[in-house]
C-alpha cells in the first residue's frame, strides 16, 4: 500500500487567542498593541489605519497585523542596528482586526525616517489570518514621500502598475492602508 500525502488543512485563528486575546473577549492583554509611541517619543505623530479584505472583497474580521519600523531618525530598536538602538521607541506593534467595531487595524506611531540613503521611509508588515499556512509580508510606503519612493530599490522592483498597493494615502492626520489578500487590487507581498 502506497502512502499518500495528507491534504492541507485550513489554519484556524488559533494564534490570536494568545497574541490578540482582547479580540476574543479574554481579560488578559497582549504584550504589543497598536499604541506604539510614548508621550516623549520624537518624530511626527501619525496614525495608520486600514482593513484586510479577502478575495471576494469582504472584510476579514479576525486577521492579525504586526508592524515593525524604524524611528524618526531611521534607527531600529535592535542590537544589530550599527547606529545604536532607540530604547524609547520599540517600533513594534500588533493588532487584531476583531478589536475594532469596523474591523480595522489602527496603529498610533511615528513616521519612520530613512534607514539609509536608498530606502524610502517604510513600515514592515506581517499579515496572519485563517486560511494562510504562512504569513504574508508586505511594506507600507507613504504617498507624501514621492522623491524617496522613486529611488527605493524594493519599491522600484515592483511592477509600476502594482506599486500603489504599497502606498498609504494621507487622510487628515491619518494614513489609509488597506490590505487586499487576493483579487484585482491584491497587495504586493514579498518573500521573507
Amino acid at each position: 500500500m502506497a502512502l499518500k500525502q495528507t491534504p492541507s488543512q485550513t489554519v484556524g485563528p488559533y494564534f490570536a487567542y494568545g497574541l490578540t486575546p482582547e479580540q476574543y473577549g479574554y481579560s488578559m492583554t497582549s504584550i504589543a498593541s497598536g499604541a506604539m509611541r510614548q508621550p516623549d517619543t520624537e518624530g511626527e505623530r501619525i496614525r495608520i489605519e486600514g482593513r484586510v479584505f479577502d478575495g471576494a472583497g469582504n472584510t476579514v474580521v479576525d486577521a492579525m497585523i504586526e508592524i515593525w519600523q524604524a524611528d524618526s531618525q531611521g534607527r531600529y530598536a535592535h542590537p544589530a542596528d550599527p547606529r545604536g538602538s532607540n530604547a524609547r521607541f520599540k517600533g513594534f506593534g500588533r493588532m487584531g482586526t476583531g478589536t475594532d467595531p469596523e474591523h480595522r487595524f489602527i496603529f498610533d506611531t511615528i513616521k519612520p525616517g530613512r534607514v539609509d540613503a536608498t530606502q524610502a521611509p517604510h513600515i514592515n508588515v506581517v499579515v496572519f489570518m485563517r486560511g494562510l499556512l504562512l504569513h504574508a509580508y508586505t511594506r507600507i510606503y507613504f504617498a507624501d514621500e514621492a522623491a524617496a519612493n522613486a529611488a527605493d530599490p524594493v519599491l522600484q522592483s515592483v511592477p509600476a502598475e502594482r506599486r500603489d498597493t504599497l502606498i498609504a494615502k494621507r487622510e487628515g492626520d491619518s494614513y489609509r492602508f488597506d490590505i487586499h489578500m487576493q483579487g484585482e487590487r491584491e497587495t504586493v507581498f514579498f518573500d521573507a
